[in-house]
Protein backbone atom coordinates (compact mmCIF):
# COMPACT_ATOMS: atom_id res chain seq x y z
CA UNK A 1 0.00 0.00 0.00
CA UNK A 2 1.93 3.55 0.25
CA UNK A 3 2.68 6.57 2.10
CA UNK A 4 1.10 9.12 3.73
CA UNK A 5 1.82 11.65 0.85
CA UNK A 6 -1.25 11.06 -0.82
CA UNK A 7 -2.64 8.04 -0.79
CA UNK A 8 -0.49 6.41 -3.23
CA UNK A 9 2.17 5.25 -5.38
CA UNK A 10 5.45 -1.68 -9.41
CA UNK A 11 4.71 -4.52 -11.20
CA UNK A 12 3.31 -1.95 -13.29
CA UNK A 13 0.40 -2.56 -14.67
CA UNK A 14 0.03 -1.68 -18.19
CA UNK A 15 -2.90 0.84 -18.81
CA UNK A 16 -4.72 -1.47 -20.68
CA UNK A 17 -4.73 -4.19 -18.25
CA UNK A 18 -5.53 -1.76 -15.08
CA UNK A 19 -8.48 -0.67 -17.04
CA UNK A 20 -9.40 -4.14 -17.03
CA UNK A 21 -8.52 -5.04 -13.22
CA UNK A 22 -10.58 -1.93 -12.32
CA UNK A 23 -13.35 -2.88 -14.39
CA UNK A 24 -13.99 -6.20 -12.72
CA UNK A 25 -13.66 -4.67 -9.43
CA UNK A 26 -16.29 -2.34 -10.02
CA UNK A 27 -18.87 -5.19 -11.12
CA UNK A 28 -19.49 -6.57 -7.36
CA UNK A 29 -22.52 -5.77 -6.23
CA UNK A 30 -22.93 -2.56 -3.63
CA UNK A 31 -24.62 -4.68 -0.93
CA UNK A 32 -25.29 -8.18 0.48
CA UNK A 33 -29.02 -9.73 -0.35
CA UNK A 34 -30.90 -8.25 2.41
CA UNK A 35 -33.00 -11.43 3.10
CA UNK A 36 -29.66 -12.96 3.67
CA UNK A 37 -29.30 -12.80 7.07
CA UNK A 38 -25.92 -10.86 8.82
CA UNK A 39 -23.52 -13.82 7.82
CA UNK A 40 -23.69 -12.98 4.01
CA UNK A 41 -23.41 -9.43 5.25
CA UNK A 42 -19.94 -9.78 6.85
CA UNK A 43 -19.18 -11.71 4.17
CA UNK A 44 -19.71 -8.76 2.05
CA UNK A 45 -17.98 -7.01 3.60
CA UNK A 46 -14.91 -8.84 4.00
CA UNK A 47 -15.29 -9.66 0.31
CA UNK A 48 -15.53 -5.31 -0.54
CA UNK A 49 -12.49 -4.77 2.25
CA UNK A 50 -10.61 -8.04 0.41
CA UNK A 51 -11.38 -6.05 -3.14
CA UNK A 52 -10.61 -2.82 -2.00
CA UNK A 53 -7.05 -4.01 -1.01
CA UNK A 54 -6.45 -5.35 -4.83
CA UNK A 55 -7.90 -2.12 -5.83
CA UNK A 56 -5.20 -0.43 -3.44
CA UNK A 57 -2.44 -2.36 -4.43
CA UNK A 58 -3.25 -1.15 -8.22
CA UNK A 59 -3.02 2.14 -6.87
CA UNK A 60 0.31 2.01 -5.51
CA UNK A 61 1.91 0.26 -8.77
CA UNK A 62 0.66 2.90 -11.29
CA UNK A 63 1.30 5.51 -9.10
CA UNK A 64 4.65 3.99 -8.67
CA UNK A 65 5.03 4.05 -12.47
CA UNK A 66 4.18 7.67 -12.23
CA UNK A 67 6.44 8.85 -9.94
CA UNK A 68 8.93 7.36 -12.03
CA UNK A 69 7.55 8.59 -15.71
CA UNK A 70 7.48 12.23 -13.47
CA UNK A 71 10.99 11.97 -12.64
CA UNK A 72 11.86 11.02 -16.73
CA UNK A 73 9.65 13.85 -17.84
CA UNK A 74 11.73 16.30 -15.62
CA UNK A 75 15.40 15.22 -16.57
CA UNK A 76 13.93 15.14 -20.29
CA UNK A 77 13.32 18.82 -19.92
CA UNK A 78 16.34 19.95 -18.26
CA UNK A 79 17.80 18.28 -20.96
CA UNK A 80 16.00 20.27 -23.67
CA UNK A 81 16.80 22.88 -21.55
CA UNK A 82 20.38 22.71 -21.59
CA UNK A 83 20.79 21.68 -25.26
CA UNK A 84 18.96 24.53 -26.28
CA UNK A 85 21.20 26.60 -24.53
CA UNK A 86 24.26 25.15 -26.40
CA UNK A 87 22.60 25.80 -29.65
CA UNK A 88 21.83 29.20 -28.77
CA UNK A 89 25.69 29.60 -27.93
CA UNK A 90 26.89 27.72 -31.30
CA UNK A 91 24.05 30.32 -33.57
CA UNK A 92 25.34 32.88 -31.59
CA UNK A 93 29.06 32.49 -32.57
CA UNK A 94 27.91 31.74 -36.15
CA UNK A 95 26.31 34.77 -36.20
CA UNK A 96 29.04 36.99 -34.81
CA UNK A 97 31.00 35.84 -37.77
CA UNK A 98 28.34 36.11 -40.01
CA UNK A 99 27.95 40.03 -39.10
CA UNK A 100 31.79 40.57 -39.25
CA UNK A 101 31.52 39.66 -43.12
CA UNK A 102 28.41 41.48 -44.23
CA UNK A 103 29.94 44.67 -41.82
CA UNK A 104 33.40 44.51 -44.11
CA UNK A 105 31.25 44.80 -47.15
CA UNK A 106 30.11 40.89 -48.01
CA UNK A 107 33.75 40.74 -49.82
CA UNK A 108 34.82 37.07 -49.98
CA UNK A 109 37.37 36.79 -47.70
CA UNK A 110 39.94 35.36 -49.95
CA UNK A 111 39.56 38.13 -52.30
CA UNK A 112 39.69 40.66 -49.58
CA UNK A 113 43.43 38.99 -48.87
CA UNK A 114 44.03 39.16 -52.46
CA UNK A 115 43.62 43.03 -52.33
CA UNK A 116 45.64 43.57 -49.47
CA UNK A 117 48.35 46.19 -48.56
CA UNK A 118 50.33 43.38 -47.63
CA UNK A 119 51.59 41.08 -50.00
CA UNK A 120 54.74 39.63 -47.66
CA UNK A 121 51.85 38.04 -44.89
CA UNK A 122 49.49 37.06 -47.78
CA UNK A 123 50.64 33.28 -47.32
CA UNK A 124 50.43 33.14 -43.74
CA UNK A 125 46.87 35.20 -43.57
CA UNK A 126 45.45 32.69 -46.39
CA UNK A 127 46.69 29.60 -44.52
CA UNK A 128 44.57 31.26 -40.94
CA UNK A 129 41.81 31.96 -43.14
CA UNK A 130 42.09 28.30 -44.76
CA UNK A 131 41.84 27.15 -40.56
CA UNK A 132 38.73 29.54 -39.80
CA UNK A 133 37.03 28.01 -42.78
CA UNK A 134 37.58 24.93 -41.50
CA UNK A 135 36.20 25.48 -38.27
CA UNK A 136 33.46 27.51 -39.11
CA UNK A 137 32.12 24.83 -41.70
CA UNK A 138 33.08 21.98 -38.53
CA UNK A 139 31.16 24.34 -36.28
CA UNK A 140 28.04 24.73 -38.68
CA UNK A 141 28.21 20.63 -38.74
CA UNK A 142 28.01 20.43 -35.45
CA UNK A 143 25.28 23.18 -34.71
CA UNK A 144 23.29 20.81 -37.54
CA UNK A 145 24.07 17.38 -35.65
CA UNK A 146 23.07 18.90 -32.01
CA UNK A 147 19.76 20.08 -33.31
CA UNK A 148 19.35 16.64 -34.85
CA UNK A 149 19.99 15.49 -31.19
CA UNK A 150 17.26 17.48 -29.46
CA UNK A 151 14.45 16.88 -31.93
CA UNK A 152 15.08 13.22 -31.02
CA UNK A 153 15.05 14.60 -27.54
CA UNK A 154 11.64 16.13 -28.14
CA UNK A 155 10.21 13.29 -30.09
CA UNK A 156 11.47 11.35 -26.34
CA UNK A 157 9.96 13.98 -24.06
CA UNK A 158 6.88 14.19 -26.30
CA UNK A 159 6.52 10.49 -25.84
CA UNK A 160 7.23 10.00 -21.67
CA UNK A 161 4.43 12.90 -21.37
CA UNK A 162 2.22 11.04 -23.06
CA UNK A 163 2.65 8.21 -21.41
CA UNK A 164 2.70 10.08 -17.69
CA UNK A 165 -0.67 10.95 -18.94
CA UNK A 166 -2.18 7.57 -19.44
CA UNK A 167 -0.70 6.68 -15.86
CA UNK A 168 -2.49 9.63 -14.21
CA UNK A 169 -5.33 8.60 -15.57
CA UNK A 170 -4.70 4.96 -14.70
CA UNK A 171 -4.26 5.62 -11.27
CA UNK A 172 -7.18 8.33 -10.84
CA UNK A 173 -9.14 5.12 -12.21
CA UNK A 174 -7.62 2.89 -9.29
CA UNK A 175 -8.49 5.79 -6.84
CA UNK A 176 -11.74 5.60 -7.68
CA UNK A 177 -12.50 1.80 -7.31
CA UNK A 178 -11.07 1.91 -4.03
CA UNK A 179 -13.31 5.00 -2.92
CA UNK A 180 -16.10 2.98 -4.32
CA UNK A 181 -15.53 -0.56 -3.22
CA UNK A 182 -15.02 1.27 0.76
CA UNK A 183 -17.74 3.32 0.48
CA UNK A 184 -19.62 0.05 -0.65
CA UNK A 185 -18.31 -1.81 2.64
CA UNK A 186 -19.31 1.34 5.23
CA UNK A 187 -22.97 0.82 3.39
CA UNK A 188 -23.19 -2.66 4.42
CA UNK A 189 -21.65 -2.29 7.73
CA UNK A 190 -24.16 0.64 8.43
CA UNK A 191 -27.23 -1.79 7.43
CA UNK A 192 -25.89 -4.02 10.28
CA UNK A 193 -27.69 -4.08 13.68
CA UNK A 194 -25.51 -3.16 16.46
CA UNK A 195 -25.23 -6.62 18.07
CA UNK A 196 -24.00 -8.21 14.32
CA UNK A 197 -21.37 -5.20 13.99
CA UNK A 198 -19.82 -6.49 16.88
CA UNK A 199 -19.89 -9.97 16.20
CA UNK A 200 -18.49 -8.76 13.08
CA UNK A 201 -15.62 -6.50 15.14
CA UNK A 202 -14.67 -9.25 17.17
CA UNK A 203 -14.47 -12.19 14.55
CA UNK A 204 -12.72 -10.05 12.07
CA UNK A 205 -10.66 -8.53 14.67
CA UNK A 206 -7.95 -11.67 16.04
CA UNK A 207 -5.82 -8.99 17.13
CA UNK A 208 -7.96 -6.32 19.31
CA UNK A 209 -5.94 -7.26 22.22
CA UNK A 210 -2.79 -5.82 21.01
CA UNK A 211 -4.31 -2.98 18.97
CA UNK A 212 -5.55 -1.71 23.04
CA UNK A 213 -1.65 -1.84 23.83
CA UNK A 214 -1.72 -4.94 25.50
CA UNK A 215 1.15 -6.15 23.51
CA UNK A 216 3.05 -9.67 23.38
CA UNK A 217 6.09 -10.79 24.77
CA UNK A 218 8.42 -9.35 22.01
CA UNK A 219 9.20 -13.19 19.74
CA UNK A 220 12.75 -14.48 20.24
CA UNK A 221 14.24 -13.31 16.86
CA UNK A 222 16.45 -16.61 16.87
CA UNK A 223 18.58 -16.26 13.31
CA UNK A 224 17.38 -13.27 12.29
CA UNK A 225 19.83 -11.05 10.88
CA UNK A 226 20.32 -8.02 12.14
CA UNK A 227 18.25 -6.02 9.43
CA UNK A 228 15.59 -8.12 9.51
CA UNK A 229 15.35 -8.10 13.70
CA UNK A 230 15.08 -4.22 13.26
CA UNK A 231 12.08 -4.52 10.83
CA UNK A 232 10.48 -6.23 13.31
CA UNK A 233 10.88 -3.95 16.19
CA UNK A 234 9.85 -1.25 13.77
CA UNK A 235 7.00 -2.76 12.70
CA UNK A 236 6.23 -3.57 16.24
CA UNK A 237 6.76 -0.32 17.02
CA UNK A 238 3.61 0.78 14.46
CA UNK A 239 1.50 -1.35 16.27
CA UNK A 240 -2.05 0.78 16.64
CA UNK A 241 -1.72 2.67 13.97
CA UNK A 242 -4.61 3.12 11.67
CA UNK A 243 -4.59 1.54 8.32
CA UNK A 244 -5.25 3.92 5.75
CA UNK A 245 -5.00 3.37 1.68
CA UNK A 246 -2.14 4.40 -0.14
CA UNK A 247 -0.07 4.99 3.10
CA UNK A 248 3.43 4.58 3.85
CA UNK A 249 3.88 5.92 7.49
CA UNK A 250 4.70 7.03 9.78
CA UNK A 251 1.38 8.33 11.24
CA UNK A 252 -0.85 5.04 8.94
CA UNK A 253 -0.09 2.38 6.36
CA UNK A 254 -1.50 0.34 4.25
CA UNK A 255 -0.22 -3.34 3.98
CA UNK A 256 2.45 -2.81 1.94
CA UNK A 257 3.54 0.78 3.01
CA UNK A 258 4.27 -1.23 6.41
CA UNK A 259 6.29 -3.17 5.12
CA UNK A 260 8.04 -0.40 3.34
CA UNK A 261 8.01 1.47 6.14
CA UNK A 262 9.10 -1.14 8.57
CA UNK A 263 12.30 -2.10 6.39
CA UNK A 264 13.04 1.28 5.38
CA UNK A 265 13.98 1.89 9.54
CA UNK A 266 16.76 -1.21 9.21
CA UNK A 267 18.39 0.70 5.89
CA UNK A 268 16.66 -1.66 3.17
CA UNK A 269 14.73 -0.35 0.32
CA UNK A 270 11.51 -2.63 -0.80
CA UNK A 271 9.70 -2.49 -4.01
CA UNK A 272 6.51 -0.62 -3.41
CA UNK A 273 3.28 -3.38 -3.88
CA UNK A 274 3.01 -6.31 -2.11
CA UNK A 275 3.01 -8.25 -5.30
CA UNK A 276 6.86 -7.19 -5.93
CA UNK A 277 7.52 -7.58 -2.33
CA UNK A 278 6.88 -11.33 -2.84
CA UNK A 279 9.64 -11.69 -5.29
CA UNK A 280 12.25 -9.06 -3.24
CA UNK A 281 14.23 -12.06 -2.15
CA UNK A 282 14.64 -15.66 -1.45
CA UNK A 283 11.38 -17.88 -0.99
CA UNK A 284 11.51 -20.41 2.01
CA UNK A 285 9.17 -22.84 3.63
CA UNK A 286 6.06 -21.64 6.07
CA UNK A 287 8.32 -23.90 8.67
CA UNK A 288 11.32 -22.00 8.05
CA UNK A 289 10.03 -18.83 8.56
CA UNK A 290 12.17 -16.49 10.60
CA UNK A 291 11.74 -13.19 12.13
CA UNK A 292 11.91 -10.42 9.56
CA UNK A 293 10.42 -12.61 6.42
CA UNK A 294 7.74 -11.39 4.21
CA UNK A 295 4.77 -13.16 4.51
CA UNK A 296 2.62 -12.81 1.35
CA UNK A 297 -1.21 -13.99 0.91
CA UNK A 298 -4.07 -14.63 -1.67
CA UNK A 299 -2.59 -16.04 -5.13
CA UNK A 300 -2.19 -12.30 -6.46
CA UNK A 301 0.09 -11.49 -3.33
CA UNK A 302 -2.25 -8.48 -2.77
CA UNK A 303 -1.76 -8.51 0.93
CA UNK A 304 1.22 -8.71 3.28
CA UNK A 305 2.79 -9.23 6.08
CA UNK A 306 6.06 -9.33 8.40
CA UNK A 307 6.87 -13.05 9.92
CA UNK A 308 7.19 -11.54 14.04
CA UNK A 309 7.93 -15.37 15.32
CA UNK A 310 5.92 -17.46 17.34
CA UNK A 311 3.50 -18.45 14.50
CA UNK A 312 2.26 -14.61 14.31
CA UNK A 313 2.83 -11.57 11.38
CA UNK A 314 2.48 -7.86 12.30
CA UNK A 315 0.30 -6.46 9.37
CA UNK A 316 -2.27 -2.89 8.60
CA UNK A 317 -5.47 -5.53 7.90
CA UNK A 318 -7.85 -3.13 6.08
CA UNK A 319 -9.46 0.11 6.18
CA UNK A 320 -11.33 0.34 9.83
CA UNK A 321 -8.41 -1.83 11.74
CA UNK A 322 -5.33 -0.88 13.42
CA UNK A 323 -2.02 -2.60 12.56
CA UNK A 324 -1.72 -5.51 14.61
CA UNK A 325 -0.69 -9.21 15.83
CA UNK A 326 -2.40 -12.01 13.73
CA UNK A 327 -1.63 -15.69 12.56
CA UNK A 328 0.61 -16.34 10.10
CA UNK A 329 -1.81 -18.80 8.73
CA UNK A 330 -4.87 -16.32 8.58
CA UNK A 331 -5.12 -16.25 4.92
CA UNK A 332 -4.90 -18.75 2.08
CA UNK A 333 -1.72 -18.81 -0.36
CA UNK A 334 0.76 -18.28 1.87
CA UNK A 335 4.23 -16.75 0.14
CA UNK A 336 7.07 -16.41 2.52
CA UNK A 337 10.24 -14.35 1.17
CA UNK A 338 13.77 -13.84 2.86
CA UNK A 339 14.98 -10.18 2.03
Amino acid sequence: MASHRRPARVTVLTAAAAATAAASLGAVPASADPGAGPAAGRATVDRLFEEAEKATEGYNRADEKADALRRTVSQAQDGLARGQERINRMRGALGSVAGAQYRSGGIDPALALLLSSDPDTYLDRASALDRATVRQSAALGELVREQRRLDQKRAEARTALGELERSRAEVARHKRTVERKLAEARRVLASLTVEERADYDRSSRSGARSEAGELPPLADLGPASSRAAAAVIAARSAIGKPYVWGATGPSAFDCSGLMVWSYRQAGISLPRTSSAQRNAGRHVPLSQAQPGDLVTYRGDASHVAIYAGNGQVIHAPYPGARVRYDPVNMMSHVTVTRV
